[in-house]
């Protein structure tokens, strides 16, 4: 009987008995979870942002915040569909099938592919644009969309695992699961550890600087150590995510995978920034007055 218990407890799970759905079928449409997940991150993003302000010494307004909703989205999906296609899959940008200059390619964005690192780039850009037409210091804007960005990756890789996609390297752990396309290899459910130290970890540790210390007054301190420790958090991932398999050969020639030699970088970005705003060379925080959104900061 011990036996068989024992032998019980040493199978894998299988992904495919969890009853988990691709999203919720509306008649001949299914809103797909990965879509909700965007959704919701933007939602609790935006409230949480929007209470951010009413805070002492808040960078923007209002009009700011609703901006910055717009063109963050703009640039979480077309960096992050960007980034896939030039730093994973080149080829996208070979796919004339349909008519048109525009490579087919990346339109088809209900295929899956998106870069977390191109979406950061796109982020960047949005907030250097929202700062520069509006008059706004674009490092204390960049700190306090930083704090938001958690609820957004626990979201996203929580819809990953619904998915059954972007599975974990092989391994004979007690929670091992057997996912669709993965063959019957047990593997990490790497989705739920993204979700956990790139979603919950982050955001413990992004909400607690913000509320609970004075990091706000140091202008660049929030989105440095959101920089480096989401490249951490990602570099750590990795050892447990199934490469790419268009990029299993690069990892084992290259020793680390694509995703971690493009996480080195961002920890030396962030780690900068925190020693830069650490100095005080990045000046004193000043508010915008609420009533007054297109007042400098």
């Amino acid at each position: 009987m011990l036996s068989l218990v024992a032998e019980a407890a040493n199978q894998p799970i299988y992904w495919s008995d969890l009853g988990l759905t691709p999203g919720i079928e509306l008649g001949s449409f299914t809103l797909r979870w990965y879509s909700l997940a965007y959704i919701f991150g933007i939602v609790v993003a935006y409230f949480h942002l929007s209470r951010m302000i009413k805070a002492p010494g808040a960078p923007m307004a209002q009009k700011h915040v609703e901006d910055l909703l717009f063109y963050c989205t703009l640039g979480v999906i077309f960096g992050g569909r960007l980034g896939y296609a030039i730093f994973y899959k080149p080829d996208l940008f070979l796919d004339f099938s349909h008519p048109g200059w525009m490579p087919w390619g990346l339109l088809r964005l209900w295929d899956g592919g998106m870069s977390f690192h191109g979406g950061v780039i796109g982020v960047v850009l949005a907030l250097l644009w929202v700062s520069y037409r509006s008059n706004l210091n674009w490092l204390r804007v960049a700190d306090y969309i930083a704090v938001n960005v958690p609820f957004g990756m626990f979201f996203g890789r929580l819809a990953n695992f619904v998915n059954g996609e972007l599975w974990g390297r092989p391994t004979d752990v007690p929670w091992a699961m057997v996912f669709p396309g993965g063959g019957d290899i047990a593997r990490h459910p790497s989705q739920l550890y993204q979700a956990g130290l790139e979603g919950l970890a982050m955001a413990a540790i992004m909400l607690s600087l913000f509320w609970l210390t004075r990091a706000r007054w140091k202008p660049g301190l929030l989105v440095g150590v959101f920089t480096a420790g989401i490249a951490v958090a990602r570099f750590i991932n990795e050892f447990f995510r199934q490469p790419d398999a268009q990029l299993t050969e690069f990892a084992a020639r290259s020793g680390l995978s694509m995703g971690q030699w493009l996480s080195i970088p961002m920890i030396l970005i962030g780690l900068g920034i925190v020693a830069y705003a650490i100095s005080g060379k990045t000046g004193t925080a000043k508010p915008v007055p609420q009533d007054d959104p297109e007042s400098a900061s």
